[in-house]
């Protein structure tokens, strides 16, 4: 049975507000929803393809550096995007290769919260704190309206 939505928080917990991905991914896995999955890395790789393929929707959750604030949350299109390395991947490229290789197309979206501070400590900024409380709020409700609609459409 595939998961209805896989929350995917990246990021450096080391790095001050660079960790906000990974901190409300441990959030929402804390809340132990139904259909709802978690995972986190310092950074997306070609192997996360596999995660992706086995949910419906899935939910990047990374840092900002810019932007705005207290978060941004855009739908994703997947994308064959060229890079130096395969080391770190973007969240568009992951969803193409979810599609090549398991012929699977989740919808996806990314949840940038935006950060402050990136120095070499595990603790965010104040400030950083404060966007991560009001992006988990908004995500737990999203959650839940993705999940309702999941449900309505299998009942029709």
């Amino acid at each position: 049975m595939r998961n209805r939505v896989l929350v995917y928080g990246y990021g450096n917990p080391g790095r001050q507000d660079d960790g906000l991905g990974p901190a409300l991914a441990a959030l929402i896995e804390r809340e132990r929803l139904a259909g709802v999955v978690t995972d986190s890395n310092y950074q997306l790789q070609v192997e996360d393809a596999l995660a992706v393929s086995e949910s419906d929707t899935v939910i990047f959750v990374d840092a900002a550096v810019s932007g705005e604030e207290p978060f941004s949350f855009t739908e994703l299109e997947p994308a064959n995007e060229i890079t130096f390395t395969t080391h770190s991947v973007s969240p568009a490229s992951v969803l193409a290769l979810c599609h090549e290789m398991y012929g699977i197309a989740a919808r996806a979206y990314v949840l940038a919260i935006r950060g402050y501070g990136w120095e070499f400590m595990e603790k965010l900024t104040p400030v950083a704190e404060k966007n991560l409380e009001q992006a988990y709020q908004f995500l737990k409700d999203k959650i839940s309206d993705i999940i309702s609609a999941s449900d309505t459409m299998t009942l029709n």
